[in-house]
């Protein structure tokens, strides 16, 4: 490695010990490997959907969960040590989805800290205009996905527009410029709460009351609600499609008739791929996807707990992010 001796191969990191209990630990870092990187992060995004759960408790059990934990997949940073086999660059920008270097503390998903250590592959080159709107790259990777999840024969994807968005956060707002980029008629949004019926670039937002619309041919669901599918479906025109975008704690149901009499049909929107986040960091550099006005609060990393807390309860609140750069 350059440039990190061994001996300051630590980090500051928030850690949760358990639900609604979280801390700002040093912890030892993995020592790296001849192809990984050192990064230290100068911003980490706190995510109001999967990071959510995990502090409330919520989160269902899959592999790798378990407290103490370092959660985060929405950091950058710049490169400050190399493997032996890494052919980049020493203070090269970059975003890294997460990490796994924490020793016995797991990494769920380990993004929230100062300094991380990750595999090359892991830590993408971003332009330095992106700055602190790098964090987004994850949401709006998500949202690229859920988009153009259809893919043909001949490993072509063509997207799948949505006309009616539900939800008007972070990743509703990337849904909608997504697909007033792609051409066609604009998205309709819903969204029920008034804070956050502004900032719309093209497209409507409305209340679900405010809208006669039956006729929708691709709503995607971006809430986190599970108790709109009957109201979504009767909002289906025959042979419609839901997207499940958002990510659901409780049971999902719905009434069979309606969706038998519209032959609805429900997709999931699965985790981003790494060509996903490609296609969004290459779309945000050349200007084709503007991620302006969507960071709403910043908090220094010290002030870490306060943070989570604003993130999760306050409605004005859009995308909070940890400044880190004070804990190197």
């Amino acid at each position: 490695m350059s440039q990190k001796p061994m001996m300051m191969m630590k980090t500051t990191a928030v850690v949760l010990e358990q639900p609604e209990r979280l801390v700002l630990s040093q912890l030892e870092l993995t020592p790296p490997g001849e192809d990984d990187v050192v990064v230290d992060i100068d911003w980490s995004g706190i995510s109001t959907g999967t990071e959510r759960l995990l502090w409330s408790g919520q989160m269902p059990m899959f592999p790798g969960m378990g407290y103490p934990l370092v959660p985060g997949y929405e950091s950058i940073g710049r490169i400050s040590a190399l493997g032996a086999n890494v052919e980049r660059q020493i203070g090269e920008p970059v975003f890294v989805p997460g990490a796994r270097c924490f020793g016995e503390i797991k990494g769920l998903f380990g993004g929230a800290a100062s300094r991380l250590v990750v595999p090359q592959r892991r830590a993408l080159p971003i332009t330095e205009q992106l700055a602190e709107q790098g964090v987004l790259l994850a949401l709006a990777a998500t949202a690229y996905h859920a988009v153009y999840q259809t893919v043909l024969a001949n490993d072509v994807r063509v997207p799948s527009v949505p006309d009616l968005i539900v939800g008007h956060g972070v990743l509703g707002r990337l849904l909608a410029r997504l697909a007033v980029q792609a051409g066609g008629e604009p998205p309709t949004v819903w969204e029920l709460n008034p804070v956050r019926s502004e900032g719309a670039q093209g497209y409507a937002v409305i209340r679900p009351d405010d809208d006669p619309r039956h006729d929708y041919q691709a709503i995607y669901e971006v809430s986190g609600d599970a108790s709109l599918l009957d109201t979504l479906i009767t909002r289906l025109n025959p042979g419609g499609e839901i997207v499940l975008a958002g990510f659901y704690s409780t049971p999902l149901s719905f009434n069979f008739p309606p969706a038998f009499m519209r032959e609805a049909r429900l997709r999931v929107a699965a985790e981003w791929r790494e060509s996903d986040l490609l296609a969004v960091n290459e779309m945000a550099a050349e200007g084709r996807l503007s991620l302006e006005g969507l960071i709403t609060h910043r908090q220094e990393a010290l002030q870490a707990d306060a943070a989570y807390r604003t993130a999760f309860n306050d409605p004005t609140c859009l995308k909070m992010i940890l400044d880190w750069r004070s804990c190197r």
